[in-house]
């Protein structure tokens, strides 16, 4: 009969410090068959292990040949040496070395698991490898359930489960009393009777003693080889046909997949639920921050556009002048030289780009638009409430804005009275309400001062006796004191002055004589300000700047809260990468019992990685939940408080938690995962 295993001049050396070496193997030479029920006997540091974790693929630095199923380990590659565990040993540790928190069939299968085989023929196979060793009742339960003979059934099981040629089994029986070794060797003559060569490491005379051949080591080398006359082989076919799987088709890649990596690490993190749980609450709180950071910026962003919307009209462009400062207020020429020339070069921009439309003189309307108590301008208001001719300081307002009234204000924009100003009347914002306390505004005459510095003009004009027509809300500007008052009401007022230039125009695209339709005005409005934008000096209107600073000041609140939010994040991952590194510290014993059954490094790192990935899944999950809860909180009491909420959840929030909560958990996990992935399979399998 051909050898399976021939062992041709091997040494092993372990190197103790950087100046000394110490010896364990010492020219070993040695041959085995199979069918044959080996022992492999010495005294403890004799190099019996060690002989073992070498025959067995495990360490890989040694000297000589071993030649066993026809290949050589010596010239084997890290990848080939996974492949020769996981098909061509079984391992048996005196310590069963069983997962602890996988079942007994879940722990059978696991070789299986790393060869991607299916579920149903995974549970076929381990079931009936767990008959053959007589725990089929057994199945469902933990290790932590079973005595230590059961223990070992198990782990015979799970050495036989992909019918290997050889059985390692180091001290198979030293941990059982005399009953349950007799029936664990039994099953060991039985697996070796069936055709499988089976090697024990063992201290025992009495497992010596049933083995069809003793070897002997001491201090490394073989001091004695022999046969055991008798022994008698006995018939093992019932055993050897339930050894060898029913021939099926194989997968197409023989490795641990993704979806099975996935599952093995879902199964590893319920086993510690208390502690993924509360890691990934920590994630949680950072994600659902994030996500409230999000919601109020995007939500104050989106009040103000939707304002501005509603009190705007699409179909009319304003052009003012852009200042320099917040004092400086610039004007269009006397001469009308720069409004006509940017009239034309509207107009040739329109022409380039396909738009048939012309901009004249008729679509232009003139408006004086200035921030006051700020600059060369001041204004305010005058009411003799006490009707004795004399006006007190409580009986004067200033004034924040002098606006003329913008064509797109419209009913629609009408708190209480007539929109109308053209008739000699101005209106005001409701920030007037608490000026004239319990009193309407309406219809109450004021006199109304403005006092102009500007360059050929400085001069403070008396508007006596103007009526109060109407109250506007005016979007952003609602709650500031604003005036408006038509445009040519306004200059009739400068007769007797020179007259200050406009600081803004109003483009009309949808008049009568323009015949368009509400669709076209607004994309003809639309090109102008996207050709506005593209020069230097001009702006749009006033609530369209601060709208902008609004947006602006929000934006670098939301910025500077996600940011913060994103330091959470960061103190979150840094709690991942220190959990999952003290988790692969106390599952080293599991990582090396992987690598004997034929793990590779990618599996290894594959399955830690794949704990990440569900942790951060899970943290994104209860981020979401965190948020959604604190977003009906603060809602409640915005509204309660305030009267309005501005927040807005977007869907694609969803995607955005769970990938950033992913992307930090599997990052957090990659130095762990590579750290379980590079462990010594003999020095791990060494850990208590």
């Amino acid at each position: 009969m051909e050898d399976m295993l021939k062992i041709i001049n091997v040494n092993k050396i372990y190197k103790i410090n950087k100046y000394e070496n110490f010896q364990a193997l010492h020219n070993i030479n040695v041959s085995f068959k199979s069918g044959e029920l080996v022992s492999i006997v010495g005294e403890s540091g004799s190099g019996k292990s060690t002989l073992m974790n070498l025959i067995g693929g495990l360490d890989s630095d040694f000297t000589g040949n071993i030649i066993a199923c026809d290949q050589d380990l010596s010239k084997l590659s890290d990848k080939e040496l996974d492949k020769y565990r996981k098909d061509k040993v079984g391992f048996v540790f005196q310590s069963f070395n069983l997962i602890s928190h996988l079942s007994i069939l879940d722990n059978v299968t696991l070789a299986l698991t790393l060869s991607n085989v299916s579920e149903k023929e995974k549970i076929e196979r381990a079931t009936n490898m767990l008959k053959l060793v007589g725990l089929e009742t057994q199945i469902k339960k933990k290790p932590t359930q079973l005595s230590g003979g059961q223990k070992q059934r198990v782990a015979i099981a799970r050495a036989l489960i992909n019918n290997p040629d050889i059985i390692i089994a180091d001290e198979p029986t030293g941990a059982l009393d005399t009953s349950t070794t007799m029936q664990i060797l039994k099953i060991l003559k039985e697996i070796a009777d069936s055709g499988k060569l089976v090697i024990m490491v063992t201290h025992s005379e009495k497992v010596a003693s049933i083995s069809s051949r003793v070897v002997e080591i001491s201090d490394g080398r073989i001091v004695s080889d022999k046969q055991n006359n008798k022994y008698k082989k006995e018939k093992a076919k019932i055993f050897r046909e339930n050894i060898e799987p029913k021939k099926t088709k194989k997968p197409i890649k023989q490795n641990l997949s993704y979806l099975s990596a996935i599952k093995l690490s879902l199964h590893n993190m319920l086993a510690s639920k208390t502690k993924n749980l509360l890691m990934a609450f920590g994630v949680a709180i950072g994600i659902g921050s994030l996500l409230l950071m999000l919601c109020f910026s995007s939500g104050i962003t989106d009040y103000i556009n939707n304002t501005m919307k509603s009190y705007s009209d699409p179909t009319i462009v304003t052009i003012s002048k852009q200042s320099k400062s917040i004092t400086d207020i610039p004007l269009f020429d006397a001469e009308g030289t720069e409004i006509t020339k940017l009239k034309d070069d509207i107009n040739k921009y329109l022409e380039e780009n396909g738009y048939n439309y012309e901009l004249t003189d008729e679509n232009l309307t003139p408006g004086f638009n200035i921030m006051t108590m700020l600059g060369p301008v001041s204004a305010y208001l005058e009411y003799d409430f006490n009707k004795d001719g004399e006006i007190t300081d409580d009986e004067k307002l200033n004034i924040y804005y002098l606006y003329t009234t913008p064509p797109y204000y419209s009913d629609r924009n009408l708190v209480e009275g007539e929109m109308s100003t053209s008739s000699g009347g101005v209106m005001l914002t409701p920030a007037v309400y608490s000026f004239f306390g319990e009193e309407t505004p309406i219809g109450k005459k004021i006199d109304f001062y403005v006092d102009i510095n500007l360059p050929d003009f400085d001069q403070e004009i008396p508007i006596n006796q103007v009526e109060i027509t109407g109250i506007v809300d005016t979007s952003v500007m609602s709650g500031f004191p604003v005036i408006y008052i038509d445009y040519d009401f306004f200059m009739s007022y400068y007769d007797d002055y020179s007259t200050p230039q406009p600081t803004t125009y109003y483009i009309q695209t949808m008049i009568d004589s323009n015949d368009l339709t509400e669709s076209e005005a607004k994309e003809i409005a639309s090109a102008i300000n996207r050709y506005i934008s593209t020069l230097d000096g001009y702006t749009g209107s006033i609530e369209e700047s601060l709208a902008n600073m609004f947006k602006s000041m929000a934006s670098t609140i939301g910025t500077s809260l996600v940011i913060l939010s994103i330091i959470s994040l960061v103190v979150s991952a840094i709690m991942i990468l220190v959990v999952m590194y003290m988790s692969v510290s106390e599952r080293t014993k599991e990582i090396g019992v992987l690598k004997s059954i034929g793990a590779r490094k990618k599996d290894i790192h594959r399955i830690f990685s794949s704990e990440s990935f569900l942790v951060g899944l899970l943290s994104g999950i209860c981020g979401l939940i965190v948020a959604g809860v604190l977003l009906v909180i603060i809602y409640i009491v915005l509204i309660h408080l305030v009267g309005i909420a501005p927040l807005s959840f977007k869907w694609y929030y969803v995607f955005i938690a769970l990938g950033v909560s992913v992307i930090i958990s599997i990052l957090s996990g990659l130095y762990p995962a590579s750290k379980a992935a590079r462990l010594d399979p003999v020095e791990s399998l060494r850990r208590e």
